[in-house]
């Protein structure tokens, strides 16, 4: 399949072009390749390891959630440039989806996330510059913080750590992967009993034992590894593909 079929139904797929994401995050194809493609690779990194994994295993476009570029135009030298170089000697294309992936409905990490715990009533939640980014539902039953966080460690299959700020019986839920940390007073503002994330800053624990909600960090790349997947999943299904997952945990 011609690379360049796959980028633009990806592009479409994804609503690349109108999505808002951080100013100088960059989203799509952020390396063209050379090659025609039978077989994808998805990470959550577009780290040195992964790239080499990617180039080992023949794969000629890699999809990635988190990419090369976030600080505008910069000189390929150092790490940059040994992230760059084996993609473009192999030909290999690196395509990456960042908020337009949190976000999907369909492939999305969060509404991943939330349908992995069993969260029902499925609704948006969680605003960036005006486009909802995570979702909220209810569990089946009200469960206590800590069962929550026992589900969500068997999901990611991590530790989980719990900030117990909130209600002792948890019922509705706000599910936004990665760094949603900052979506805490929303979902206060909106009654929510728990916030589902990955990671947080220092005064996440003090905003969670004052605004009364439970927040969940299950780590950064654990809660971020459904998107690439089902991404991967959804395109290989589409153009006839082999497609792996290319598994470089961060720890956070």
């Amino acid at each position: 399949m011609k690379m360049e079929s796959i980028v633009e139904y990806m592009d479409r797929y994804l609503s690349i072009g109108g999505h808002p994401d951080y100013r100088l995050a960059y989203n799509g194809i952020q390396v063209e390749g050379t090659r025609d493609v039978s077989r994808i690779g998805a990470a959550v990194d577009a780290s040195i390891a992964t790239i080499e994994d990617a180039v080992a295993a023949d794969v000629d476009l890699l999809l990635v959630h988190h990419g090369l570029f976030w600080g505008g135009s910069a000189p390929l030298t150092g790490p940059l440039y040994k992230r760059v170089r084996p993609l473009m000697l192999a030909g290999l294309g690196l395509y990456s989806a960042h908020l337009p992936l949190d976000a999907h409905p369909e492939v999305g990490n969060c509404a991943l996330l939330a349908r992995a715990l069993e969260l029902r009533d499925l609704e948006r939640f969680g605003s960036y510059e005006g486009v909802e980014v995570g979702w909220r539902g209810r569990t089946p039953e009200p469960v206590e913080p800590s069962a929550l966080a026992s589900a969500l460690g068997d999901v990611l299959g991590v530790g989980v750590h719990l900030i117990d700020g909130g209600p002792t019986e948890v019922r509705s839920v706000g599910v936004v992967t990665g760094g949603g940390a900052s979506f805490l007073r929303d979902a206060a503002e909106l009654g929510l009993d728990a916030l589902v994330t990955g990671e947080g800053p220092h005064h996440t624990f003090i905003d969670a034992m004052e605004l009364g909600v439970n927040v969940l960090f299950g780590g950064h790349y654990a809660t971020e590894t459904f998107g690439v997947r089902a991404l991967a999943q959804h395109v290989a299904d589409r153009f006839d593909l082999e497609w792996q997952f290319l598994d470089h945990p961060s720890g956070l």
